[in-house]
This record gives structure tokens, sequence and C-alpha cells, in this order.
């Protein structure tokens, strides 16, 4: 009866059929209660949405794998340091972290939001180190600025790393069809299987792993079970659908088994023979064999940016960051097979390739099922027998590990593979997170012109998915350069329309390019996909600021980061609405609550410092430039503010240095230019300041405040003249109500000396 409930359940999950899962399992419990099956009921709930149950279920549980779901449960609430507690308790400070790659991940998150960079850098690092397949771990350290090259990360040693896994686990795998007395005989000798279940665990559960609260599936992952025997022979469905017995060697007293084919001993194990399995008749010859190689094995341990209405508020609205719920689509990808970003963005080309889904991340879904479904139910023939008569026990020993890394064959994703095709396998995909890496890692540097260089390097079909044409679009976005940003985002709705990856940037890149109708659309499709997603609400936002509703976009904002704490992006956004309404001081506390979530989020620095520049408080001000500045050294706009607030400071020589590396970070940007000019007429250079001026003139033509600025330096050189035509050109070009209010009093004071004006 257990087995049969256990079945069900794990069935239930794996077709997403939570209320019927939680119902058999709480019969479960009730009818044969202990700590293995309160996990399958925690795991239910938690992927129910219902963190609190499973962590009431297994509050005081003691079991590695009760620990970690109770943490993930504790994640979930923001119970960070009852998380903590958890993975790594207080009485047992040198107890390993339960769960293998995926507890160090989970480790790591928790280290990060309760501000612990270093030991958060180490766990993710471990993390890596045990499975360097988990992508999300190398994600974070990016963000934290802390990732290695990602030619050192996903090297060949990773591949042989990966090849050791896969073989280590076909083999565990093996070992469950052996007799019931060879069984007992692994199991008396393995004293730490504990430690085994751990690696086995993380490839349940480490390998895709972006936010752990949602993407945990218990002692059930979501694959499916194979459908055709590996030589030839019969499939037989019930027998493939068996849960795995990773959970049963959790602790050293063996607990109630899961299903049919897992009881440690006695007669049940024939069970099997009523699905017609051919492992039941193996002969006598075979077993033989097999039996006296496990007792001499050994185990071995596993373990409009300047003068327009918006002004320079939202001009660096550069690196959102869409957040620990943002949807990311690194496992399966669409392709298509245009060029480079000028070529590989042409639209021409994009409508002549179809699209069509690749899955990135095979060796997930193989390991995955390799473990959870069981091995298949194949004939058995002289080859295997010679195979199983030389690595029957869990893992390979020293004598026999290079042999077992080329000549045995193990069932990955229904194909059979050995050593060697497995080392193949793991090289093509990590030269292709090499890429993805280095690329990423790049932007995180704010190193956007290199990063865009990289990700050209991929393949068509992996450069035109969504989470790849979404950070091209963050790059150009990082660049200033929003047409390019647009059209590859719109690139990336078409490919992935389902997918709300980087929607809170395209939405600011719509907000800059006043695209108010392209918005509004974006911000009802999103709000159509998900409603729940903070980067709809994002959207919508962006939406009514653009037609000047600040309290409303507020309002949106606000419900942003209510459904996504953890999502900086939307705490910035709701401080530069405060600061649109002039309430600094809840400016202040939103901007500082996005440094807490992320304190690499150097759009917050720079708001901060736009606060205290326009408070004048010049030294703050500078401090918070220079914050932002060191995050990203190579925007044009902070580098310009920066200089503005050393010129504050009487540090005009300093500042003007400081222009002059923001005029060649972007040539196109005309607030460096402007403030170059002004920080010169401070010094009294007037003809500088107009050659200058001059210049700007060439990118920014319709800019008034250049030609009101020219205008009062005519009027300091007393040329009345052409400071009017000046004064009068600045009106036409329809500014302001503030600025046409300064440039009338200028004109009103055009014959008044400097000297008696600046007592006046």
């Amino acid at each position: 009866m257990e087995g049969i409930l256990t079945d069900c359940v794990q069935n239930s999950l794996r077709y997403f059929m939570y209320r019927n899962a939680i119902f058999l399992c709480e019969r479960l419990c009730a009818e044969f209660p202990s700590e293995v099956n309160l996990q399958l009921l925690a795991t239910c709930y938690l992927q129910n949405n219902q963190a609190y149950a499973a962590y009431n279920i297994l509050k005081g549980t003691q079991m590695a794998l009760s620990r970690y779901l109770f943490a993930v449960a504790c994640y979930q609430m923001d119970l960070l340091s009852e998380a903590e507690a958890a993975l790594s308790p207080v009485n047992e400070p040198s107890a390993e972290i339960p769960n293998g790659a995926a507890g160090h991940y989970l480790m790591g998150l928790i280290y990060r939001y309760t501000d612990r960079r270093k030991n958060a850098i180490h766990h993710y690092k471990m993390a890596l180190s045990i499975d360097p397949l988990l992508w999300a771990a190398y994600e974070e350290l990016c963000m934290l600025g802390a990732a290695e090259e990602a030619t050192a990360v996903f090297s060949e040693a990773a591949a042989l790393c990966i090849q050791k896994q896969y073989l280590q686990n076909g083999l565990a795998t093996q070992n469950l069809y052996l007799p019931n007395e060879d069984r007992n005989l692994v199991s008396s000798k393995s004293a730490g299987t504990e430690d085994i279940s751990l690696r086995q665990l993380k490839h349940m559960q480490a390998n895709n792993l972006r936010d752990i609260p949602g993407n945990y599936h218990g002692a059930a992952v979501l694959a499916a079970a194979a459908s055709q025997p590996l030589n030839g022979g019969p499939s037989n469905a019930s027998f493939y659908n068996t849960p795995s017995p990773i959970t049963t060697q959790l602790s050293g007293v063996a607990p109630p088994p899961l299903c049919r084919n897992l009881q440690p001993n006695g007669p049940n194990l024939n069970m099997l023979g009523t699905d017609s399995s051919p492992k039941s008749t193996i002969s006598s010859t075979i077993q033989a064999p097999r039996r006296k190689f496990v007792d001499e094995g050994k185990l071995r341990k596993i373990s409009g940016r300047l003068f327009s209405d918006s002004g320079p508020r939202r001009s660096t609205r550069l690196a959102g960051e869409a957040g620990a719920n943002a949807n990311t689509s690194t496992t399966t990808v669409a392709g298509n097979g245009t060029t480079n970003s000028s070529k590989y963005l042409g639209g021409s080309k994009l409508s002549s390739v179809a699209l069509r889904s690749v899955t990135l991340r095979k060796g997930q879904s193989w390991a995955n099922e390799n473990i959870d479904e069981g091995m298949r139910n194949e004939p058995f023939d002289d080859s295997r027998a010679n195979t199983a008569s030389t690595v029957s026990s869990s893992f390979p020993t020293s004598d026999t590990r290079s042999a077992v890394q080329e000549g045995t064959t193990v069932p990955i994703g229904g194909t059979a593979m050995n050593g060697s095709r497995i080392m193949t396998g793991a090289s093509d995909l990590l030269g292709l997170l090499r890429i993805l890496g280095e690329g990423y890692r790049m932007s995180c540097m704010y190193r956007c012109k290199d990063a865009l260089d990289v990700y050209l390097k991929l393949p068509h079909k992996h450069y035109n998915t969504g989470w790849v044409l979404s950070q091209v679009g963050k790059a150009y976005f990082e660049v200033v350069d929003y047409l390019e940003a647009e059209h590859a985002f719109n690139l990336a709705r078409r490919a992935s329309p389902y997918s709300l990856e980087g929607m809170d940037i395209y939405s600011t890149v719509l907000y800059h390019l006043k695209e108010d109708m392209k918005l509004s659309y974006l911000a009802q499709e999103l709000i159509t996909t998900d409603r729940l997603a903070a980067q709809s609400w994002c959207a919508m936002g962006n939406c009514y600021s653009l037609q000047k509703d600040h309290e409303t976009a507020l309002k949106n904002f606000q419900r942003a980061v209510q459904l996504n704490p953890r999502f900086a992006y939307g705490h910035t956004l709701c401080g530069h609405e405060y600061v649109a309404l002039e309430d600094f001081e809840n400016g202040i506390r939103s901007y500082q609550s996005a440094l807490r979530v992320d304190a690499r989020h150097y759009n917050s620095w720079y708001g901060l410092g736009m606060v205290y520049l326009r408070q004048e408080k010049f030294e703050f001000s500078e401090h918070h430039f220079r914050m932002a500045f060191q995050i990203n050294p190579h925007s044009s706009v902070i580098m310009s503010y920066l200089g503005t607030a050393m010129h504050a400071l009487k540090r005009s020589g300093e500042a003007i240095e400081m222009m002059e590396k923001a005029i060649l970070a972007d040539k196109k940007n005309p607030l460096p230019m402007y403030q170059k000019a002004n920080i010169l007429l401070s010094l009294e250079k007037f003809d500088e300041a107009l050659e200058v001026l001059e210049e700007l003139k060439e990118y920014a033509p319709r800019e008034s405040g250049v030609y009101a600025l020219m205008g009062k330096i005519y009027k300091r050189r007393n040329m009345h003249e052409k400071a009017m035509l000046h004064f009068g050109l600045a009106l036409d070009l329809k500014p302001s109500a503030t600025d046409v209010a300064t440039i009338k009093a200028a004109i009103e004071k055009l014959h008044v000396p400097d000297e008696i004006e600046d007592n006046l």
C-alpha cells in the first residue's frame, strides 16, 4: 500500500496535479508516519506555493533532505535566519551543507540577501565546483562582480567532472538491480550513503535553480518516462515511473521504502516480477561474480536626456535588474539564423527563417530522468553481463576507474552513452556556456561593447533566442543606444512572446524614446500575460510616468516591489517618482531599499547623488556619484554628474578632466559638453566655452539650453546684439516653463553689468 500511494503521489506531482498529490500524501503519512513521507508531503505543498505548510511540517526534522526543504520554505517566507540555521546548524559548524550544489546555491542566496558578500561568493563557487552546469550560481557571481572568466569556470576540467558524475550516477542506478543478497552486502558496506545521496540529489535539484522558491520538485523531478527500451526489449510504463530511492539513502537507518523495487531486503523485491522485468530472471551464473565483486569493492564518498521635460532623472535608468523572480529562458531557447547586431538583428532576415525550439541543457533532463525514472527495462545480454560483473558496486574503484570512463555504457535521456560520448557532449555544452557566460560577465561589468562582440560568436540558433536577444537589448540600453535596444527587445518578444526577461528594461527604452503607443501596448500585453510579475507593473508604471501622472506611476511601481520585494529596479523607479513629486525623503528610502537588495545597482547610487545635488549637499552627492562610477566606469552620464559635483566643490580642474572622459565615452551625449562649457564659463574662459558650444550645436541643434548659455557668454563679453539673438533662438525652441522664465529674466537684465546683477 505504501509503495502504491508513493507512486501515485509522484505521478500527481509529475503531471502538476497538486491537490491530488496533497490528498494522497496525507493518506500516506497517516498510514505510514515517517520523516521520508513528511518530506514528500512538504514537497507537495512547496509545489503548490504553500511554503507555510511545508515550514510547519518540517520544523524540527533532522534528515538532510528535510533540512534542505525546510530551508527552501523559510527562504520563500523570507525567514532567512531560520533558513541559514537549517542548512548550517549553529551547534554543528562542521556539518556538510545538505543537497550538494543546490544547498550551497541556496546558502549563497541567503548570504547575499543578508549582506554577507564574501560568504555568498564562497558558496556560489562551491556550488559551481560540485556542478559546473549550475548556471544560476555563475549568474549570481556575475551580479556580485566576482565571477571568474567563463573559460576558467566552464573548462575541460569541468567536462571531466560532468563525465564522472554521469558515470557514477549511471552505475549507482544499475546497482538497483542487484539480487537481494547483493543489495544487502552493498548496504552493509556503505556506512555513509548519506554522502552519496547528496551528489544524486544535486542532479535532481541543482540544475536550473535560478530562483529556489519556485523551482523545487522534491523527490520527483518532472522528467517524462522513457518510452522505448534501450536494446529493443518491451516497454514497461509502471516500472519506469517508479520513484527514485534517493530519499531512502538520507539516513543510516533505512526508512520505510518508497516504492515496489526499493524494498531493502526480503522477497518484496520480487514484485518486480509482476512487471515482466527481464532483470528478475538473471541466472545464478551471472549473479555469482557480482556478489564477489561487491565483497571486494569499496564505496567511494562523494561527496530626451539633457534638456527635455523629463530631465536627467531617467537618462540613466540603464541597468534595471529583473530580480529573483525574473522568468529566465536559459533552458529552452528558440533560434533562427540572422547575422549580427546590425546583421543579426535584420528584420528581413528574421522573417525568412522559422523559429524553432532547442533544448540547451540536455544534460539536466538526462540526469533527472536517469535518477528519477530508474534504469530502462532492457533485455540482458553478454556485453551487459561483462559490464555488470566489473562495476557492480555503486562507484568504481581506483583500479577500474579508467575502464569505467571509457567503456561503461549508461542510459542518459533514453540513449546509451559511454564515457567518450558523455565527454564530447559535455565539452560541446561547456563551449556554449563559455560564450554565454563571458558575454553575461562582460554585461555585469558594464563592458557592454565587449559583451555585444562576445554574443556575436554564438551560433545563429542560440543568438536569436529570447534570453540572448534581451541581453543584447540591455547592452545597447547601457550604451544609450535606445533605437538598437528597442530593435533587439522587439526581436526578443517575437522569439519568446511568453518570456518577461528584460521587459522592465524594454519599457524604459520605450519611455526614453517617448513611444507612448508602443509602451501602452507592451504594458497591456504583459499584464495579460502575467498580472503577478513585477515586470508587468514596471511597464505600466513607466507608461503613466511618460504621461506625467507620477502619482499613478508610483502606485504601479509600489505594486511591482510588493509582488517581488527583491526587485531592485522597481525600488529605484519608486525613488525616481518620489523625486519627481519633490518627496526627497521617501525617494532616498526607496534608493536605499534597492541597494539593500543589490549593492551593485548603480542606478540607485546615481539617484541618491542626484537628490543630494539638488539639495546642494555636494560632498554627499560626490560620494554617491563616485560609488556609481566605481560600479559602472563606462557611463558618460555618471561621469558628467560626478564632474558637476566636483565643480560645485571648487575642484574645477578635476571636473574638466572628468568631463573630457565623459565626452570620449559617448560623443553623442550632449550633457558633458554642456557641463564643460559651464565650467569654462565659471573660469571666465569664454572663447573655449564658445568653441565647445559651437561643437555641441552640431550634436544637439534643437536644445534651447545651448543657445541660452551662448547668450549668457555673449552678455558677459558685452556683445549684446549676439546675446539677444541667442536668447531669442532659445525661446523659439519652446523650452520648459522654468527655462522660459530664466531666459526672459536674462533678457530683461541684458544691459545690467554683471557686477550689479550679482548684487541684486
